[in-house]
């Protein structure tokens, strides 16, 4: 009598090569000081110097990053491609990609209406004097993202989405995969790709120390580098603020604390 075998029994007479790698991976970009009520009434406050905390002096704020964008679009001659509902982001990418044939770059730019978190400011009545008064509170909203679809030399291709409503929070989305590819390129290793992962490698080796020497540094490196290339409202030295809120990354949101622009001087205030 024959026995059936197990997945495990085929896999193992099966696989020719094995490696652990990150796969896709969702990363929050955001002010930590600005996840919290309590610090979006500090920075209205003690940065933009408001007696009564109110998040309508925040507005021309938006009205300038969507403008950014807008004139980057120009500027770049790169494609703003408004998502329909139900539409697959990625298949509109694969398009682009296959017309793409530099080391890097930027592909096109997207816009979407997604429900984001954002701060508001209701307006409430002093039970005691009858006055008028304004109260920032956390709500939701159904707002525009914009998506920049890009091909780093390094990583290969990814996105970074904002949320043009502040508090302004992103996500970055990279594919271990594809830093992997880029990294078995750039040292000659011959290997046969898949859609999403590789069939085969000259050294498998070398293949798996390229997937474990993925970390964090690395990909805070990319963060940085096409935060200084793309237009975003994280910046501080034009606006004026005597501090920067620079924005941390993690996957589930850590406690954080912002730290200092290097450009930043004191401010005269």
């Amino acid at each position: 009598m024959t026995l059936s075998q197990s997945v495990c029994d085929v896999l193992r007479t099966h696989v020719v090569l094995e490696s652990e790698c990150i796969d896709r991976m969702y990363l929050n970009v955001y002010v930590p000081q600005l996840q919290r009520v309590g610090g979006v009434v500090w920075y209205l406050r003690g940065h933009l110097g408001q007696r009564f905390a109110s998040t309508a002096t925040v507005a021309p704020k938006t009205v300038a990053f969507v403008a950014s964008i807008e004139k980057f679009v120009a500027e770049q001659g790169v494609n703003l491609v408004s998502f329909g509902k139900h539409q697959r982001k990625d298949d509109i990418t694969r398009q682009y990609l296959q017309q793409f044939d530099a080391n890097e770059g930027i592909l096109y730019v997207g816009r979407a209406q997604e429900k984001a978190r954002v701060v508001r400011t209701e307006r409430r009545r002093c039970a005691y004097s009858g006055m008028n008064y304004p109260w920032v509170v956390d709500g939701s909203a159904m707002v525009n993202h914009y998506y920049f679809y890009c091909v780093d030399d390094d990583f290969g291709p990814f996105f970074l989405k904002f949320c043009s409503y502040f508090p302004y929070n992103a996500k970055l989305c990279i594919n271990g995969n594809e830093y992997a590819k880029c990294q078995l390129r750039k040292r000659g290793i011959a290997f046969e790709a898949l859609d999403n992962g590789i069939l085969s490698c000259e050294d498998p080796k070398a293949l798996q120390r390229i997937c474990d020497g993925l970390d964090e540094r690395k990909i805070d490196r990319l963060l940085r580098k096409w935060l200084a290339r793309l237009p975003h409202p994280f910046g501080c030295c034009a606006s004026g603020w005597h501090a920067c809120p620079i924005p941390s990354i993690g996957t589930t949101g850590p406690r954080a604390t912002a730290t200092r622009c290097r450009s930043c001087r004191p401010s005269s205030r």
